[in-house]
């Protein structure tokens, strides 16, 4: 992960007018800071490439800039500022305090990751709204794109997009279901995951409750992340957000419906169709098993590989 975190600099820096920055030196400052001093990937990242831009005098994108109103699936380069029209397809909780937000945007070309900052103090948004953002700073990690926003994005409701589009249909493997998968509790003020029953925004609250399966599909050439929305959790595993609150009431344990889902579609293949990701995500919309399936140790194999 270093050694990709590393090239990636390189090949910023280069774009940036310093190609002679050395790799090795890159890696072994990303190294010092995630192996020896447990640093985030994303804020290592970071400060070394501002340790480089400040020593080496190289020209950062002016806050702003032009913000030209672009489509996801225009999205090509990183450290641009632009504004899009979209809507907020999926929050997803952090635990990191650093981040106020984290989910997909999505307009009718695609799907794009999308990181608030807590210290931009912009105000929350819905998942399902629609808003137009101006000055976003898109940025990129092994080929896919994101998009940041930042103090100086400007957040204004607009009416429904329809995100509606090209599909893509995928058979593979089930060889990851991610932690956030499971019965989870969503904000009523905001639908933002809570963590611990505390929303970061409006404190602590009882929550409502909701189902979803973030996982990693396998197809032997491509491992893609899948999302499953409770409608599509229940299709393939035949639990509801009633059952599993009643499975984790009889536990006294929320995790057994995590670990009953890995149990139901760990090793199994499957047919998904859904949204593409901009880079990186399938929304599943139809799921369907197929008669192969993988043992575990290919599935612990096909996982350290990802």
């Amino acid at each position: 992960m270093v050694k990709e975190l590393a090239r990636e600099l390189k090949e910023k820096f280069s774009s940036m007018g310093a190609p002679d920055v050395p790799l090795k030196e890159i890696e072994q400052k990303l190294d010092l800071l995630v192996n020896q001093y447990k640093v985030p990937e994303d804020e290592a990242r970071r400060t070394v490439y501002n340790q480089y831009a400040r020593d080496l005098k190289l020209q950062r994108p002016q806050a702003g800039g032009d913000a030209e109103l672009v489509k996801i699936k225009d999205i090509a380069k990183d450290g641009m500022w632009i504004s899009l029209n979209a809507k907020v397809m999926q929050l997803w909780e952090s635990d990191k305090s650093s981040i106020a937000q984290v989910g997909l945007l999505g307009d009718e070309t695609g799907i794009i990751k999308f990181v608030v900052f807590a210290k931009s103090e912009l105000p929350l948004l819905a998942e399902g709204k629609s808003y137009h953002f101006s000055k976003l700073v898109t940025d990129s990690w092994q080929g896919r794109f994101s998009v940041k926003l930042n103090k100086a994005t400007v957040i204004t409701p607009i009416d429904d997009i329809d995100t509606g589009g090209a599909e893509t249909t995928m058979t593979g493997a089930i060889v990851d279901v991610q932690s956030g998968s499971g019965l989870i509790k969503r904000c009523p003020e905001c639908n933002r995951p809570l963590n611990k029953g505390m929303c970061v925004d409006h404190g602590k609250q009882d929550g409502e409750y909701d189902l979803r399966v973030k996982a990693v599909l396998d197809d032997g050439r491509t491992a893609q992340d899948i999302i499953l929305n409770q409608e599509m959790t229940y299709k393939v595993t035949g639990i509801d957000v009633k059952i599993a609150k009643k499975m984790a009431m009889d536990a006294v344990d929320p995790a057994v419906v995590l670990d009953e889902i890995k149990r139901i579609l760990l090793g199994k293949y499957f047919t998904v169709r859904g949204r593409v990701a901009g880079g990186r995500y399938l929304l599943v919309n139809e799921m369907d098993r197929t008669a192969k399936d993988i043992t575990l140790d290919e599935v612990l194999k096909k996982v350290e590989a990802i």
